[in-house]
């Protein structure tokens, strides 16, 4: 499912095409805004095996800065942050999809252009032997790890293939 392109927001965003890893292709805008993860709260949201997002809780949708209705269904790099290198979600799918639990830190794309970032924790859903899908629990990261994993994530996207030198 190819996602529409999103609307520059009315502040000042550096725009960006990002490659899909299902072919598809989006425009997203960037702010300079980051929006705190509140305290207490956790978001959690189930996309099937498709990565099609088919849960989505209060928390999520706040911070997604999407409604509800355009959240459901769509794929869940509807989320992706240009910042996030592509190791990070290979790495993600490749875990789950063997079955296993993965953890990460993972800046987020909201629907206004601002961004977020969360410690996710992804499991697979087994039905009856077989994997039905993947939950998403975020909390909110320490600065710290923020900190680390922006530095992490900068030299991961500079070291991908067609990273401008």
């Amino acid at each position: 499912m190819a996602l529409p392109d999103m609307l520059p927001p009315a502040q000042p965003a550096q725009q960006h095409s990002l490659l899909h890893h299902d072919g598809t292709r989006r425009t997203v805008f960037c702010t300079d805004a980051e929006v705190a993860f509140p305290d207490g709260h956790l978001i959690v949201s189930r996309v099937d095996t498709a990565g099609l997002i088919t849960h989505a809780n209060d928390a999520f949708v706040e911070m997604s800065g999407y409604l509800r209705e355009q959240l459901l269904g769509a794929p869940h790099h509807i989320l992706r942050h240009p910042d996030m290198p592509r190791a990070a979600f290979a790495d993600l799918w490749a875990t789950v999809g063997a079955g296993r639990k993965w953890h990460g830190y993972v800046k987020n794309l909201r629907g206004d252009g601002a961004c977020y970032w969360v410690y996710a924790t992804v499991v697979p859903n087994v039905r009856q032997g077989v994997v039905a899908g993947y939950t998403s629990v975020r909390r909110k990261p320490s600065r710290a790890k923020v900190a680390e994993y922006t530095a992490l994530y900068a030299q991961m996207r500079a070291a991908e293939p067609g990273a401008a030198a």
